[in-house]
Protein backbone atom coordinates (compact mmCIF):
# COMPACT_ATOMS: atom_id res chain seq x y z
CA UNK A 1 0.00 0.00 0.00
CA UNK A 2 1.63 3.38 -0.92
CA UNK A 3 1.63 6.13 1.85
CA UNK A 4 0.78 9.61 1.14
CA UNK A 5 3.06 12.26 1.17
CA UNK A 6 4.49 16.04 0.66
CA UNK A 7 7.23 17.64 -0.79
CA UNK A 8 8.58 20.92 1.39
CA UNK A 9 10.07 23.13 -0.84
CA UNK A 10 10.60 26.87 -1.91
CA UNK A 11 11.77 29.63 -4.37
CA UNK A 12 15.69 29.49 -3.08
CA UNK A 13 17.56 28.04 -0.12
CA UNK A 14 17.85 30.37 3.11
CA UNK A 15 14.06 30.61 3.17
CA UNK A 16 12.97 28.77 6.41
CA UNK A 17 12.27 25.22 4.92
CA UNK A 18 14.73 22.79 7.08
CA UNK A 19 13.04 25.10 10.01
CA UNK A 20 9.40 24.30 8.39
CA UNK A 21 10.45 20.27 8.20
CA UNK A 22 11.79 19.94 11.06
CA UNK A 23 8.80 21.94 13.03
CA UNK A 24 6.10 19.36 10.55
CA UNK A 25 8.01 16.30 11.66
CA UNK A 26 8.17 16.79 14.95
CA UNK A 27 4.63 18.63 15.15
CA UNK A 28 2.65 15.31 13.41
CA UNK A 29 4.82 12.85 15.67
CA UNK A 30 3.63 14.26 18.43
CA UNK A 31 0.24 13.78 17.02
CA UNK A 32 1.29 10.17 16.92
CA UNK A 33 1.65 10.29 13.15
CA UNK A 34 4.44 8.14 12.09
CA UNK A 35 6.20 10.16 9.38
CA UNK A 36 8.74 9.16 7.00
CA UNK A 37 11.21 11.85 6.28
CA UNK A 38 13.28 11.80 3.33
CA UNK A 39 15.72 14.52 1.28
CA UNK A 40 15.69 15.46 -1.98
CA UNK A 41 19.29 15.69 -3.37
CA UNK A 42 22.59 14.73 -2.31
CA UNK A 43 22.76 16.72 1.11
CA UNK A 44 25.01 14.76 3.82
CA UNK A 45 23.22 16.44 6.85
CA UNK A 46 19.95 17.12 6.63
CA UNK A 47 18.94 13.57 7.14
CA UNK A 48 20.28 13.22 10.79
CA UNK A 49 18.10 16.60 12.08
CA UNK A 50 14.97 14.26 10.16
CA UNK A 51 15.96 11.55 12.32
CA UNK A 52 16.26 13.39 15.57
CA UNK A 53 12.71 15.11 14.42
CA UNK A 54 10.61 12.09 14.01
CA UNK A 55 12.55 9.34 15.42
CA UNK A 56 12.93 7.36 11.77
CA UNK A 57 15.68 7.16 9.50
CA UNK A 58 15.58 9.23 6.82
CA UNK A 59 17.15 9.11 3.54
CA UNK A 60 18.29 10.60 0.23
CA UNK A 61 16.60 10.71 -3.50
CA UNK A 62 18.05 12.03 -6.32
CA UNK A 63 16.43 11.57 -9.34
CA UNK A 64 20.10 12.02 -11.30
CA UNK A 65 22.24 9.86 -9.48
CA UNK A 66 19.68 7.09 -8.86
CA UNK A 67 18.17 5.02 -11.21
CA UNK A 68 14.03 4.18 -10.45
CA UNK A 69 14.67 1.01 -9.25
CA UNK A 70 17.06 2.17 -6.24
CA UNK A 71 14.65 4.76 -6.29
CA UNK A 72 11.87 2.52 -5.74
CA UNK A 73 14.20 0.60 -3.33
CA UNK A 74 14.48 3.12 -0.84
CA UNK A 75 11.01 4.81 -0.67
CA UNK A 76 10.24 1.17 0.40
CA UNK A 77 11.32 3.08 4.10
CA UNK A 78 7.62 4.26 4.32
CA UNK A 79 6.35 1.14 4.61
CA UNK A 80 4.53 1.69 8.03
CA UNK A 81 4.02 5.15 8.08
CA UNK A 82 1.02 7.05 7.87
CA UNK A 83 2.36 9.72 5.82
CA UNK A 84 6.23 10.86 4.02
CA UNK A 85 7.49 14.84 4.54
CA UNK A 86 10.48 15.25 2.14
CA UNK A 87 12.41 18.37 2.39
CA UNK A 88 13.93 19.57 -1.18
CA UNK A 89 16.89 21.42 -1.79
CA UNK A 90 17.75 24.62 -3.07
CA UNK A 91 15.00 26.18 -5.23
CA UNK A 92 12.02 23.69 -6.72
CA UNK A 93 13.18 23.56 -9.90
CA UNK A 94 16.88 24.06 -9.50
CA UNK A 95 18.31 20.94 -11.40
CA UNK A 96 21.13 19.72 -14.03
CA UNK A 97 20.70 20.42 -17.66
CA UNK A 98 21.23 17.24 -18.29
CA UNK A 99 19.38 13.87 -17.48
CA UNK A 100 20.89 11.41 -15.13
CA UNK A 101 19.72 8.04 -13.81
CA UNK A 102 16.12 8.94 -14.33
CA UNK A 103 15.73 12.97 -13.82
CA UNK A 104 17.60 16.31 -13.63
CA UNK A 105 17.63 16.17 -10.01
CA UNK A 106 15.72 18.95 -8.59
CA UNK A 107 12.83 18.85 -6.05
CA UNK A 108 9.94 19.19 -8.80
CA UNK A 109 11.32 16.17 -10.58
CA UNK A 110 11.70 14.04 -7.47
CA UNK A 111 7.92 15.66 -6.22
CA UNK A 112 5.98 14.91 -9.57
CA UNK A 113 7.87 11.52 -9.60
CA UNK A 114 6.68 10.44 -6.84
CA UNK A 115 2.93 12.08 -6.87
CA UNK A 116 3.83 14.20 -3.55
CA UNK A 117 2.19 17.91 -3.88
CA UNK A 118 4.88 20.26 -3.20
CA UNK A 119 4.09 23.11 -0.20
CA UNK A 120 5.97 26.19 -1.04
CA UNK A 121 8.03 27.88 1.78
CA UNK A 122 7.71 31.65 0.86
CA UNK A 123 9.66 34.32 2.36
CA UNK A 124 7.89 37.30 2.18
CA UNK A 125 9.48 39.83 3.74
CA UNK A 126 9.77 42.77 2.05
CA UNK A 127 6.80 42.42 -0.15
CA UNK A 128 2.90 42.21 0.32
CA UNK A 129 0.48 41.34 -2.74
CA UNK A 130 3.44 41.04 -5.31
CA UNK A 131 4.24 37.18 -3.29
CA UNK A 132 1.20 36.70 -5.06
CA UNK A 133 3.07 36.61 -8.07
CA UNK A 134 6.12 34.32 -7.16
CA UNK A 135 3.56 31.27 -5.85
CA UNK A 136 1.86 31.52 -9.08
CA UNK A 137 4.69 31.29 -11.21
CA UNK A 138 6.03 28.24 -9.17
CA UNK A 139 2.11 26.99 -9.18
CA UNK A 140 2.10 27.01 -13.13
CA UNK A 141 5.49 26.69 -14.44
CA UNK A 142 5.01 22.75 -14.31
CA UNK A 143 1.41 22.04 -14.67
CA UNK A 144 1.59 18.73 -14.06
CA UNK A 145 3.59 18.76 -10.81
CA UNK A 146 0.97 18.62 -7.94
CA UNK A 147 0.48 21.70 -5.83
CA UNK A 148 -0.86 21.77 -2.04
CA UNK A 149 -0.29 25.47 -1.30
CA UNK A 150 2.09 28.00 0.52
CA UNK A 151 3.44 28.25 4.17
CA UNK A 152 4.39 32.38 4.21
CA UNK A 153 7.57 32.66 6.46
CA UNK A 154 9.10 35.95 7.98
CA UNK A 155 5.64 38.01 7.98
CA UNK A 156 6.31 41.37 9.60
CA UNK A 157 2.67 42.24 10.86
CA UNK A 158 -0.88 40.80 11.11
CA UNK A 159 -1.55 43.51 8.61
CA UNK A 160 1.35 42.02 6.59
CA UNK A 161 -0.04 38.66 6.99
CA UNK A 162 -3.85 39.84 5.68
CA UNK A 163 -1.96 41.49 2.73
CA UNK A 164 -0.34 38.99 1.60
CA UNK A 165 -3.27 36.15 2.20
CA UNK A 166 -5.37 38.52 -0.38
CA UNK A 167 -2.96 38.14 -3.19
CA UNK A 168 -2.93 34.44 -2.82
CA UNK A 169 -6.69 33.96 -2.43
CA UNK A 170 -7.11 36.39 -5.72
CA UNK A 171 -4.98 33.70 -7.92
CA UNK A 172 -6.44 30.61 -6.05
CA UNK A 173 -3.38 29.41 -3.80
CA UNK A 174 -3.99 27.76 -0.42
CA UNK A 175 -2.31 29.41 2.47
CA UNK A 176 -1.37 26.68 4.62
CA UNK A 177 0.25 28.89 7.35
CA UNK A 178 1.75 32.18 8.04
CA UNK A 179 4.97 32.23 10.23
CA UNK A 180 5.88 36.02 12.14
CA UNK A 181 9.25 36.61 12.11
CA UNK A 182 11.47 35.08 14.44
CA UNK A 183 15.28 35.91 14.68
CA UNK A 184 15.81 33.36 17.40
CA UNK A 185 14.33 29.89 15.66
CA UNK A 186 17.57 29.32 13.86
CA UNK A 187 20.26 26.72 13.30
CA UNK A 188 24.06 27.40 13.29
CA UNK A 189 25.80 27.23 9.83
CA UNK A 190 28.82 26.75 8.55
CA UNK A 191 30.71 26.30 5.43
CA UNK A 192 29.11 23.22 3.72
CA UNK A 193 25.31 24.10 5.46
CA UNK A 194 23.74 23.45 8.94
CA UNK A 195 26.52 22.88 11.91
CA UNK A 196 25.81 18.72 12.23
CA UNK A 197 23.28 17.04 14.55
CA UNK A 198 25.75 15.57 16.62
CA UNK A 199 27.15 18.85 17.21
CA UNK A 200 24.62 20.76 18.25
CA UNK A 201 24.06 21.75 21.98
CA UNK A 202 20.67 21.27 22.26
CA UNK A 203 18.77 19.99 19.75
CA UNK A 204 15.67 18.43 20.68
CA UNK A 205 14.62 21.47 22.86
CA UNK A 206 15.48 23.35 19.55
CA UNK A 207 13.39 20.90 17.62
CA UNK A 208 10.39 21.24 20.22
CA UNK A 209 10.71 24.71 19.61
CA UNK A 210 10.04 24.25 16.16
CA UNK A 211 7.08 22.26 16.53
CA UNK A 212 5.26 24.52 19.16
CA UNK A 213 5.59 27.61 16.48
CA UNK A 214 4.58 25.51 14.20
CA UNK A 215 1.50 24.09 15.83
CA UNK A 216 0.68 27.86 16.76
CA UNK A 217 0.49 28.83 13.23
CA UNK A 218 0.17 26.49 10.59
CA UNK A 219 -2.98 24.03 10.07
CA UNK A 220 -2.24 20.88 10.33
CA UNK A 221 -5.57 19.16 9.62
CA UNK A 222 -4.79 21.06 6.08
CA UNK A 223 -1.04 19.38 6.07
CA UNK A 224 -2.81 16.51 6.77
CA UNK A 225 -5.40 16.45 4.07
CA UNK A 226 -2.92 17.70 1.23
CA UNK A 227 -1.06 14.50 1.64
CA UNK A 228 -3.86 12.34 1.35
CA UNK A 229 -4.60 13.82 -2.06
CA UNK A 230 -1.18 12.30 -3.25
CA UNK A 231 -0.44 9.00 -4.92
CA UNK A 232 1.96 8.12 -2.84
CA UNK A 233 5.29 6.99 -3.78
CA UNK A 234 5.85 4.25 -6.03
CA UNK A 235 7.76 1.02 -4.31
CA UNK A 236 9.80 -0.67 -6.87
CA UNK A 237 11.69 -4.11 -6.67
CA UNK A 238 15.34 -2.47 -7.18
CA UNK A 239 17.93 -3.22 -4.54
CA UNK A 240 19.78 -0.94 -2.25
CA UNK A 241 23.96 -1.05 -3.50
CA UNK A 242 25.83 -4.14 -2.23
CA UNK A 243 28.59 -3.70 0.29
CA UNK A 244 31.93 -3.31 -0.68
CA UNK A 245 33.52 -5.33 1.85
CA UNK A 246 32.34 -8.12 4.96
CA UNK A 247 33.71 -6.20 8.15
CA UNK A 248 33.60 -2.63 7.20
CA UNK A 249 35.40 -0.47 10.00
CA UNK A 250 33.93 3.00 9.56
CA UNK A 251 35.04 6.29 10.98
CA UNK A 252 32.33 7.52 12.62
CA UNK A 253 32.18 10.72 14.56
CA UNK A 254 31.99 14.55 14.43
CA UNK A 255 35.04 14.59 11.83
CA UNK A 256 33.73 11.89 9.63
CA UNK A 257 30.11 11.49 9.50
CA UNK A 258 28.74 12.67 5.67
CA UNK A 259 27.82 8.59 4.53
CA UNK A 260 24.59 8.42 2.59
CA UNK A 261 21.81 6.37 4.60
CA UNK A 262 21.01 4.20 1.63
CA UNK A 263 24.55 2.75 1.68
CA UNK A 264 24.42 1.81 5.11
CA UNK A 265 21.14 0.16 5.16
CA UNK A 266 22.13 -1.42 1.68
CA UNK A 267 25.35 -2.95 2.88
CA UNK A 268 23.64 -3.95 6.97
CA UNK A 269 21.00 -5.71 4.63
CA UNK A 270 22.98 -7.36 2.76
CA UNK A 271 25.03 -9.31 5.82
CA UNK A 272 27.65 -6.85 6.25
CA UNK A 273 29.32 -6.08 9.83
CA UNK A 274 29.81 -2.13 9.97
CA UNK A 275 32.61 -1.71 12.55
CA UNK A 276 32.39 2.45 13.66
CA UNK A 277 35.39 4.06 15.33
CA UNK A 278 36.49 7.70 16.37
CA UNK A 279 39.43 8.85 15.30
CA UNK A 280 38.63 11.88 17.31
CA UNK A 281 38.66 9.88 20.44
CA UNK A 282 42.17 8.39 19.00
CA UNK A 283 40.91 4.54 17.89
CA UNK A 284 41.97 2.32 15.91
CA UNK A 285 40.01 0.80 13.18
CA UNK A 286 38.99 -2.58 14.28
CA UNK A 287 42.17 -5.05 13.26
CA UNK A 288 39.53 -8.28 11.61
CA UNK A 289 38.12 -5.10 9.50
CA UNK A 290 38.42 -6.22 5.74
CA UNK A 291 38.11 -2.44 4.56
CA UNK A 292 38.16 0.78 6.43
CA UNK A 293 36.10 3.76 5.30
CA UNK A 294 36.96 7.36 5.77
CA UNK A 295 33.76 9.19 4.90
CA UNK A 296 33.77 12.66 4.50
CA UNK A 297 32.74 15.28 7.23
CA UNK A 298 34.67 18.16 9.04
CA UNK A 299 38.64 17.05 9.62
CA UNK A 300 39.45 20.56 8.75
CA UNK A 301 38.31 21.81 11.64
CA UNK A 302 40.47 19.05 14.29
CA UNK A 303 43.21 18.46 11.81
CA UNK A 304 45.57 18.94 14.94
CA UNK A 305 43.47 16.36 16.71
CA UNK A 306 43.99 14.06 13.73
CA UNK A 307 47.67 14.61 13.76
CA UNK A 308 47.57 14.00 17.48
CA UNK A 309 46.09 10.49 16.84
CA UNK A 310 48.69 8.13 17.02
CA UNK A 311 46.66 5.18 17.57
CA UNK A 312 44.22 5.90 14.79
CA UNK A 313 47.17 6.45 12.16
CA UNK A 314 49.28 3.60 13.36
CA UNK A 315 46.39 1.73 12.79
CA UNK A 316 45.29 2.74 10.12
CA UNK A 317 48.70 2.92 7.96
CA UNK A 318 48.90 -1.20 9.80
CA UNK A 319 46.15 -2.01 8.10
CA UNK A 320 46.47 -0.49 4.41
CA UNK A 321 50.10 -2.69 4.28
CA UNK A 322 47.60 -5.63 3.55
CA UNK A 323 44.00 -4.48 3.22
CA UNK A 324 42.13 -2.04 1.60
CA UNK A 325 41.51 1.80 3.02
CA UNK A 326 39.35 3.89 1.17
CA UNK A 327 38.33 7.56 1.56
CA UNK A 328 35.51 10.38 0.72
CA UNK A 329 36.41 14.02 0.72
CA UNK A 330 37.73 14.41 4.14
CA UNK A 331 38.72 11.25 4.66
CA UNK A 332 40.80 11.16 1.44
CA UNK A 333 42.61 14.49 2.20
CA UNK A 334 43.35 12.31 6.20
CA UNK A 335 44.80 9.43 3.63
CA UNK A 336 47.47 12.18 2.24
CA UNK A 337 50.77 13.62 3.61
CA UNK A 338 49.49 16.97 4.99
CA UNK A 339 46.60 19.21 5.65
CA UNK A 340 46.99 22.80 5.57
CA UNK A 341 44.09 24.59 7.80
CA UNK A 342 42.47 27.69 6.64
CA UNK A 343 45.11 29.74 8.84
CA UNK A 344 48.05 27.95 6.85
CA UNK A 345 49.33 25.89 9.43
CA UNK A 346 50.32 22.51 8.11
CA UNK A 347 49.49 19.43 9.66
CA UNK A 348 50.73 15.74 9.41
CA UNK A 349 48.00 13.49 8.19
CA UNK A 350 48.43 9.57 7.48
CA UNK A 351 50.65 9.84 4.49
CA UNK A 352 49.38 6.86 2.70
CA UNK A 353 48.85 8.85 -0.52
CA UNK A 354 50.94 11.62 -1.69
CA UNK A 355 48.24 14.59 -1.10
CA UNK A 356 48.57 17.86 0.19
CA UNK A 357 45.19 19.80 0.39
CA UNK A 358 44.58 23.10 1.67
CA UNK A 359 41.97 25.08 2.91
CA UNK A 360 44.32 28.44 3.00
CA UNK A 361 43.52 28.33 -0.59
CA UNK A 362 39.30 28.17 -0.42
CA UNK A 363 37.63 27.41 -3.81
CA UNK A 364 34.04 25.90 -3.64
CA UNK A 365 34.14 22.75 -5.60
CA UNK A 366 30.26 21.54 -6.32
CA UNK A 367 28.50 19.10 -8.38
CA UNK A 368 27.24 16.03 -9.50
CA UNK A 369 29.91 13.26 -10.51
CA UNK A 370 30.66 10.19 -12.88
CA UNK A 371 33.27 8.78 -12.27
CA UNK A 372 34.86 4.73 -13.81
CA UNK A 373 37.21 3.29 -11.38
CA UNK A 374 40.65 2.94 -13.03
CA UNK A 375 41.76 0.79 -10.08
CA UNK A 376 39.55 -1.28 -7.51
CA UNK A 377 37.78 0.23 -4.71
CA UNK A 378 37.89 -3.12 -2.21
CA UNK A 379 35.20 -5.30 -3.73
CA UNK A 380 33.99 -2.39 -6.67
CA UNK A 381 36.07 -3.84 -9.58
CA UNK A 382 38.15 -1.81 -11.73
CA UNK A 383 36.15 -0.34 -14.67
CA UNK A 384 32.86 0.14 -12.26
CA UNK A 385 30.85 3.26 -12.73
CA UNK A 386 29.53 5.42 -10.42
CA UNK A 387 27.42 8.56 -9.16
CA UNK A 388 28.54 10.73 -6.89
CA UNK A 389 28.51 14.34 -5.73
CA UNK A 390 31.27 16.74 -4.54
CA UNK A 391 30.76 19.78 -2.38
CA UNK A 392 34.08 20.78 -0.50
CA UNK A 393 36.36 24.16 -0.12
CA UNK A 394 39.82 22.76 0.04
CA UNK A 395 42.35 22.58 -3.23
CA UNK A 396 44.88 20.22 -4.20
CA UNK A 397 48.38 21.60 -3.65
CA UNK A 398 50.38 18.26 -4.44
CA UNK A 399 49.21 14.99 -5.79
CA UNK A 400 51.66 12.48 -6.78
CA UNK A 401 49.62 9.40 -7.02
CA UNK A 402 47.93 7.91 -10.16
CA UNK A 403 44.46 8.65 -10.86
CA UNK A 404 41.99 6.89 -9.17
CA UNK A 405 39.21 7.18 -11.43
CA UNK A 406 38.36 8.85 -14.96
CA UNK A 407 35.78 12.04 -13.37
CA UNK A 408 33.31 14.03 -15.23
CA UNK A 409 30.68 16.51 -14.05
CA UNK A 410 26.84 16.05 -14.89
CA UNK A 411 27.65 17.18 -18.33
CA UNK A 412 30.10 14.92 -19.32
CA UNK A 413 32.91 17.52 -18.70
CA UNK A 414 36.37 16.42 -17.10
CA UNK A 415 36.94 16.80 -13.65
CA UNK A 416 40.56 17.51 -11.77
CA UNK A 417 39.80 16.10 -9.12
CA UNK A 418 40.46 12.26 -10.18
CA UNK A 419 41.02 10.60 -7.04
CA UNK A 420 44.35 8.77 -6.67
CA UNK A 421 45.31 5.28 -5.19
CA UNK A 422 48.50 3.40 -4.11
CA UNK A 423 48.90 -0.26 -3.17
CA UNK A 424 45.89 -1.10 -0.68
CA UNK A 425 44.58 3.06 -0.58
CA UNK A 426 42.62 4.31 -2.50
CA UNK A 427 40.37 7.84 -2.32
CA UNK A 428 38.52 10.59 -4.03
CA UNK A 429 36.82 14.15 -3.87
CA UNK A 430 33.80 12.45 -4.89
CA UNK A 431 30.97 10.72 -2.61
CA UNK A 432 29.36 7.66 -4.13
CA UNK A 433 25.47 7.98 -3.91
CA UNK A 434 25.23 4.40 -6.06
CA UNK A 435 27.28 2.41 -8.92
CA UNK A 436 25.89 2.20 -11.79
CA UNK A 437 23.31 -0.24 -13.01
CA UNK A 438 24.86 -3.02 -14.53
CA UNK A 439 28.33 -2.44 -12.46
CA UNK A 440 31.54 -2.27 -15.26
CA UNK A 441 31.59 -0.42 -17.94
CA UNK A 442 31.29 -2.36 -21.55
Amino acid sequence: MSVPGLMIAAPASGTGKTTVMLGLLRALTEDGLAVQPFKSGPDYIDPAFHRAACGRASFNLDSWAMDGGLLGAITTEAAGADMVLAEGSMGLFDGVASIGASGNGASADMARRMGWPVVLVLDVSGQAQSAAATALGFRSLDPGLPFAGVILNRVASPRHERLVRRGMEAVGIPVLGALPRRGDLTLPERHLGLVQAIEHPDLDRSIAEFAAFLRAHVDLGAIRHAASASGGAPQGDGRLPAPPAQRIAMARDAAFSFVYPHLLAGWRRAGAEILPFSPLANEAPAAHADLVWLPGGYPELHAGTIAAATMFLSGLRHHAATRPVHGECGGYMVLGEAMIDKDGARHAMAGLLGLVTSHAQRRMHLGYRHAQLLAPVAGLALGTRLRGHEFHYSTIVEQTDPPLAHVTDADGEAVAETGSHRGHVTGSYFHMIAPVSGGAAR
